[in-house]
């Protein structure tokens, strides 16, 4: 039988190798408790080599942070470019689609080309000043709070416009995905309007790079199992890319 000593060296192998580690594979591979690997666990977070999550670990922070939308739009810049382009290339002419906030989705925009006219409902102000020189598309924006380190809307207005719509995409940024909470986003009223957008849509398409994966935002959008693609970057983990595949979402690793 392994002591403390070795299996907290065989935990963090398998941390460093993968992003996350499970409980349960823990308990099966080292041959021991779920009480004793969360007892490791603690006193490996206590010296500051990894994070406990819900159900396991991981070697990055999952809590994020709001930032302002000037910031994050420098962050990993030519993935979310790469990202909107994959995303840009699964809307179809004569197409009515949601688009959420982000920097992810303004590289979308950035990216979009139509070659007939598209219908475009969006909450964030920036994408609709983006798509608003092409004139084969119509813009619906939505109303309500400016949240201004999103440059979107948020609230009751926008959620009741909504109600009217039934869209076949919603391309959607969100601040964290995790495989145990789900979507989230560092805002509640955001993500009770992503939710409703998810609600006028035939299809949810996540726009997220690899750094989104692992995190968790205040505000939960939804399960993982309510989404039905999500376009990343090859930044993300086999065994994340794995666990999702085998959910049924569809990945798009660019």
């Amino acid at each position: 039988m392994l002591n403390l000593a070795e299996r907290h060296q065989i935990i963090l192998q398998k941390i460093n190798q993968e992003g996350y580690i499970n409980v349960v594979d823990l308990c099966k591979e080292l041959q021991v408790s779920s009480v004793t690997i969360r007892k490791d666990l603690k006193l490996l977070e206590d010296k500051n080599l990894l994070f406990k999550t819900h159900g396991g670990a991981t070697l990055k922070s999952p809590y994020t942070a709001d930032r302002p939308v000037n910031v994050k739009e420098k962050l990993q810049s030519s993935e979310k470019m790469k990202i909107g382009e994959a995303a840009a290339r699964l809307i179809e002419p004569n197409d009515s689609i949601i688009i959420g906030s982000g920097t992810s989705v303004l590289a979308l925009a950035k990216s979009i080309h139509p070659v007939q006219s598209l219908m475009i409902i969006t909450s964030a102000l920036n994408v609709a000043l983006e798509l608003m020189k092409h004139a084969d598309i119509e813009i619906i924006q939505l109303g309500g709070i400016l949240r201004k380190s999103s440059s979107s809307v948020m609230g009751p207005y926008a959620e009741t416009v909504l109600g009217d719509f039934f869209c076949s995409k919603l391309f959607l940024g969100v601040d964290g995905i995790d495989l145990e909470f789900g979507l989230t986003t560092t805002n509640v009223f955001e993500a009770h309007l992503n939710r409703q957008m998810m609600a006028a849509s035939q299809k949810t398409i996540i726009l997220a790079d690899s750094t989104k994966f692992g995190k968790r935002g205040f505000g939960k959008i939804c399960k993982l199992e309510e989404i039905d693609h999500i376009i990343t970057d090859k930044g993300i983990s086999k065994h994340i890319v794995d666990t999702l595949e085998g959910m049924g979402i569809l990945m798009t690793i660019i």
